[in-house]
């Protein structure tokens, strides 16, 4: 059995309103990949689990196949013990702290933005 390992991504830029929790969904779901994603004031948050493999595959994509409206201006990464995360979720935006993210205005706001 593969070893998990976590990596934690903050994406600062234009990653709000551009179907970037979504995307970061479908392809950390693609993977097999386990954790969440959540837009906060800084930018979008993840944290990532899985196999080594998938984990490097999906930074690799990451960066490439973002959706075409996003504008990443930088991302950093660390690594961090295992959770133990069973499934991938887009969690709720966080509100508070110090407000730096660049929020283009929404193509079309999906069911899960709307709910929230």
């Amino acid at each position: 059995m593969t070893k998990a390992e976590r990596v934690k991504i903050v994406a600062r830029g234009a990653v709000q309103g551009v179907g970037f929790r979504p995307f970061v969904y479908r392809l950390a779901s693609e993977l097999r990949l386990n954790g969440w994603v959540s837009n906060s004031g800084q930018g979008v948050f993840i944290e990532i689990e899985g196999a080594c493999d998938s984990l490097r595959r999906f930074l690799s994509r990451f960066e490439k196949e973002k959706p075409p409206r996003a504008i990443l201006h930088s991302f950093e990464t660390s690594f961090l013990d295992p959770r133990g995360y069973e499934s991938f979720e887009i969690r709720e935006s966080e509100s508070h702290g110090e407000k730096s993210a660049l929020i283009l205005p929404d193509i079309a706001t999906c069911a899960d933005c709307l709910r929230e």
